[in-house]
């Protein structure tokens, strides 16, 4: 009985984490189009960075007073730190970069190989197992990101180079939260992720000068990219990341594009290609594969895998 108690916990656990990473990108999904509407008001990318950062610190701060939450401390401060500073930041500053190099289709598709590097990343650090179902979820979350984002034109060397390593910075990004996240909770991490970042955008701002929004649509769309796309975005990630594992959590997140493309399509009048209608079929197939599997963290005989984690008390 207590063993049927527990895998009942294990699966609500996991179904739970699955519904936080959904939400995680529907909230990052409508990014670009909150951010494209943005630009219209004049704001630079990295002004918009700033006040975005900004924003979601300011919303987190009396999130976690009136919770009482206290503040992380010691190496897991430093490594929250880390997170924000190099990790948000260097992902953040090499995606927007590549942006002038390459194509904004060839960008968008080389960011997402991150979650094949998420999955070899988990295998050769974390030791974590890399089950026939984990890889048939990857292979067509893939193959279902090519299709909805699409080739759009070719790109220098150096844009290529800078989209692989946006790539790369998330998915180490994701490596190092799931073993810093064993010891924090999602808003306490999240509050000092996004502080360390809004601090070093502050200095590239004062360093190059602002250009701020012109009209009051423009802020209240940064806004809606600092509520939505950063708070509700990357604290529902962090919790979902703890109760799913790094490989599920980075597969499931390649929804975005569906929902980008969707959204676009739905607000912005973008047409969806054929084939995109397929990558997004196939992504939302590597979704219901990785929901049918057995509970995170836990084997064939429900007892949990050497490097994944346990759930919390």
């Amino acid at each position: 009985m207590r063993e049927g108690g527990s895998g009942r916990a294990d699966r609500r656990r996991r179904l739970a984490g699955f519904g936080l990473i959904l939400l995680s990108a529907l909230s990052f999904g409508a990014m670009p189009i909150f951010g494209r509407l943005a630009y219209r008001s004049g704001v630079d990318p990295v002004t918009l960075l700033l006040l975005r950062f900004t924003f979601a610190t300011a919303i987190m701060l009396p999130a976690m007073a009136a919770r009482r939450l206290p503040w992380p401390r010691g190496r897991t401060l430093l490594g929250l730190i880390a997170m924000g500073a190099a990790g948000y930041v260097g992902q953040s500053i090499c995606f927007f970069t590549a942006l002038k190099h390459a194509s904004a289709g060839l960008v968008s598709l080389l960011l997402y190989l991150y979650p094949a590097l998420v999955a070899i990343l988990s295998v050769v650090v974390l030791k974590e197992r890399l089950t026939r179902r984990k890889t048939l979820a990857l292979g067509l979350a893939l193959a279902g990101a090519v299709l909805t984002i699409g080739l759009s034109g070719g790109g220098t060397p150096t844009g290529i180079a800078l989209g692989v390593g946006a790539a790369v910075i998330y998915a180490l990004y994701i490596i190092y939260g799931t073993h810093l996240l064993k010891s924090v909770p999602p808003i306490p991490a999240a509050a000092v992720i996004l502080a360390a970042t809004a601090v070093v955008y502050a200095g590239l701002v004062a360093a190059r000068g602002p250009q701020w929004p012109a009209t009051a649509a423009g802020w209240g769309w940064i806004a809606a990219i600092a509520a939505v796309s950063t708070v509700v975005a990357t604290v529902t990630f962090l919790a979902g990341l703890e109760r799913i594992g790094p490989t599920s959590a980075s597969t499931l997140s390649t929804v975005e594009p569906v929902i980008s493309v969707g959204l676009a399509a739905l607000v912005l009048g973008e047409r969806l290609a054929p084939l995109g209608m397929v990558g997004g079929v196939m992504i939302l197939g590597a979704v219901v594969v990785l929901a049918c599997g057995a509970p995170s963290g836990a084997g064939g005989d429900g007892r949990p895998r050497d490097g994944e984690h346990r759930p919390r008390r």
